[in-house]
């Protein structure tokens, strides 16, 4: 199932809006076929392996991360080829919680008289899907937000500049974290102050993904690098087809999502991303819209990158959040990861759900 997971993983940047999934086959104690699904549309992970293995799959036992799906999708059931080929036991991470599989995969494969074992290994599974998993389970993405800072806790200057605070190795993790994600948000703040392409660039993909910007009031210039090569997606609050259609002929969609204060209702955007098959988002925005993300109860986990310097009580901070009267009420984490990435430390957090 380790090495199940590992092929999984090589999907990491490129199966969305599908789960990653991995599947190894043995009999006789040797390893007969592998695969991992590589991206939607084409053949998944068990399929893969059965290729290879052939006619020597039949009475052998197949390690795949996720229950086998039981349902015509853009491929074939892959219940049916675990079936057809004969296997006799199979034994998945975790189950699919995918309303159209949910358990019908496992069923299906004990009614053909396939041994089912189910949660070797499950939490790393889960892991890995994280998005995929939340978008079935939540109806909404994985929201993942990633932020800069100094040792104080400011992550730019009081005018807005930031570039750079962190090491070249941190810009590099982080742009994995943006590679494995189907979305990468920002406010019309960071785009006035810094002209971000939000693209991946640092790693080798083959995808980008979808660019969100929230715009209330449609203020983007036409110029601004965001906007290049199209794949954006403006969230605004006002409906103003004059500029829409200026946007439009940039190769971006807008979608007014306004709230009573005339502001992104953020977690309606969010919900729409989850509608549009967003399994993962990447957060990289400026104080203001981090911290209504946060007001608005819809980021899971913080890549918080702390650079051994100083700023002051100028900076701009992290979050902009009410102030509290009570530390009761603070927002409380659960710090699941610190390490050390080039001279800079490297926090992974999850919010208390």
């Amino acid at each position: 199932m380790a090495q199940a997971l590992a092929l999984a993983e090589r999907g990491l940047f490129t199966t969305t809006p599908n789960p990653r999934v991995g599947c190894v086959i043995v009999r006789d104690g040797a390893v007969i076929g592998t695969g991992w699904h590589q991206r939607a549309g084409e053949p998944h992970a068990e399929v893969i392996a059965l290729r290879e293995a052939g006619a020597r799959a039949a009475e052998s036992t197949v390690y795949v991360t996720l229950e086998p799906c039981s349902h015509h999708g853009r491929t074939p059931p892959c219940t049916d080829a675990l079936i057809a080929a004969k296997a006799a036991r199979v034994v998945a991470a975790c189950e699919d919680p995918n309303p159209l599989v949910a358990g019908q995969g496992i069923a299906r494969l004990r009614a053909a008289g396939i041994e089912v074992d189910v949660g070797l290994m499950s939490d790393a599974a889960r892991e890995l899907n994280i998005g995929f998993v939340s978008r079935m389970t939540r109806g909404r993405p994985w929201v993942r937000m990633k932020i800069a800072a100094t040792l104080d806790g400011k992550t730019a200057l009081a005018n807005g500049r930031s570039q750079w605070i962190t090491s070249t190795e941190a810009r590099r993790d982080g742009h994995a974290f943006r590679a494995r994600a189907c979305a990468v948000l920002t406010g019309i703040g960071t785009v006035k102050d810094d002209d971000p392409q939000l693209t991946v660039r640092d790693v080798a993909t083959t995808r980008q993904p979808l660019r969100v910007l929230v715009d209330s009031r449609l203020e983007v210039p036409l110029s601004a690098r965001i906007l290049e090569g199209g794949n954006v997606l403006v969230a605004a609050a006002v409906e103003e087809g004059t500029r829409a259609a200026a946007l439009a002929a940039r190769g971006a969609e807008v979608l007014s999502i306004p709230n009573a204060a005339g502001k992104v209702e953020l977690g309606e955007l969010v919900s729409e991303l989850g509608r549009r098959g967003v399994n993962e988002v990447h957060v990289e925005a400026g104080f203001k819209l981090n911290g209504s993300l946060v007001a608005a109860g819809v980021v899971d986990e913080l890549v918080i990158y702390l650079a051994p310097s100083l700023i002051g009580e100028s900076g701009r901070g992290m979050f902009n959040l009410p102030e509290l009267t009570d530390l009761a009420a603070r927002v409380q984490l659960s710090i699941r990861d610190v390490r050390q990435v080039g001279a800079d430390v490297r926090i992974v957090a999850r919010l208390a759900p």
